[in-house]
This record gives C-alpha cells, structure tokens and sequence, in this order.
C-alpha cells in the first residue's frame, strides 16, 4: 500500500460495482481509510473483505443516497466511526437511454433523483467535514470529486435527460469550486467515456439491443482507468487542483 493518503478517509458513494468498487481499492491503496457507500449490502461487504485483505480500512454503510436522511445520516456515520472526510467521489449515478417520445417518466425521474438529487444531499452533509479536515490535514487540502460522463459535454439523440444531468453536474461542479477555492477544498469532475461497467444494463431491452450494436468491437475503458483518474486528482500537492479530466476510449468519437 502507498502512503499518499494515509491519515485520511475517503466516502465513495455508488461503490457496489464498476467505477465506485474500483475507486474505492484505488484510495485504499493509497494508504486512505474508505467509506464504501450504496444500496446493496452484499457487494459493499465483499468490498470490504478485499480492501481488508490487503490491509486496508473500510466502513460498510448501506444507504440510499436519493433520500435526504439517509444521505446525510450515512456522512455522519462515516465521520463518527472514522473521525474525519478528507476526501467525497460522488460516483452513484445511472443512466437510461432512449428517445424522449414516450419515454417512461420513471425513467427520467431516477436520473434525475440520482445524478443530482443524490449527489446534492451527499455534498451538503460533507462539505462542511471536507472544510474542517482542509484546515488540520497534513495534507493541507481537502478533495471533492463529481463523476460525470462525456454526456455532459456532448448530447446525442437518446440521452437527452442523461445528459440534462450530467451537464448540471459539470456547473455544479464548477459553481461549487470557486466557492471553496480559498479554503483549501479542491473540486474536481471526472467525465468518463464508454466504461465497461452495468450501465448498458440499466436500459429497457429494446434500447439495450441498440446501444450493444453501437457499442460492438470498441474496447471499452474500464472502472480501474476511471479510478486511476480519480487518484491522480486526489494525490497531487495541494498547490495543484486538477479541474476537470475528460477520459474516453481511444476509439470513441462522442
């Protein structure tokens, strides 16, 4: 294990799978104690028992970031069991496409309570625990990091409401960073490309058959790539803040 981050604790909201479960080994390894938060229990623990294989600490908290309570109940957990947040990746997030003639309501609804609901309640309860541990961290800095998608840089037929989100996202993300700036609290958006990850699987089937025909014979990113990206923004000197970070897969085009 590195030592870039030891004494800190890192929260990794959506870490059940994909970009989550992979950032969260990744800031593990680097030495940080790591919050792994979602809806699925059973994969948290199984996350857990391999950050601990390895040395590692990590805290389980079962939660479902889209209501408010428990949003705020699962970051003061975190800092009642482990003293303190250094570090939020606000990963949780789906995506469902398709075109906007009838498309389910339900559809829209849960990316919008996701992507940005979730993401707000989480934010509100950390920020003032990222502020405080800026001031005392041996590291003099804080970190937050918004994960986005190149669906909030370019829309494309099929993700209008994706991409309502993901561009709302990116203005948070940038609105939020000029506020905090001077108190020694980075924030950073990470826009992934195509990742191999359960999002295809999110969409009705007839949408999904589309999307897997688009997607054939391209090699993917993976979660580590999206991970790797997200421990490079969190590891630099504090005279560093890496804004933003646009990753896509070598053959992608959007």
């Amino acid at each position: 294990m590195s030592a870039r981050l030891r004494n800190t604790v890192a929260l990794v909201t959506g870490a059940s799978s994909g970009i989550g479960e992979a950032t969260a080994l990744s800031l593990a390894a680097e030495g940080a104690k790591v919050a792994v938060v979602a809806r699925r229990r059973d994969r948290l623990d199984e996350l857990a028992g391999k950050i601990r294989a390895e040395g590692g600490v990590a805290l389980v908290v079962e939660a479902d970031i889209t209501e408010q309570e428990q949003a705020t109940a699962a970051v003061e957990r975190v800092v009642a069991e482990l003293g303190r947040l250094d570090v939020l990746v606000n990963n949780a997030g789906v995506g469902m496409a398709g075109p906007v003639l009838n498309a389910p309501a339900q559809e829209w609804e849960r990316m919008l309570a996701v992507n940005l609901q979730g993401l707000l309640h989480v934010t509100h309860a950390a920020l003032p625990h990222l502020l405080r541990a800026a001031e005392d961290s041996p590291r003099r800095v804080a970190d937050l990091v918004n994960i986005s998608s190149t669906a909030g840089r370019v829309a494309r037929p099929g993700t209008a409401v994706y991409s309502m989100t993901k561009f709302g996202v990116n203005g948070f993300t940038e609105a939020l960073r000029q506020e905090v700036m001077r108190q020694r609290l980075r924030v950073s958006v990470i826009e992934p490309g195509t990742v191999d990850t359960e999002f295809v699987t999110h969409s009705r089937d007839d949408i999904r058959a589309s999307l897997d025909q688009q997607l054939a014979g391209m090699e993917m990113l993976r979660p580590e790539d999206i991970a790797d990206a997200v421990s490079f923004v969190i590891t630099r000197d504090r005279r560093v803040s890496v804004n933003e970070v646009l990753v896509r897969a070598s053959e992608q085009t959007w």
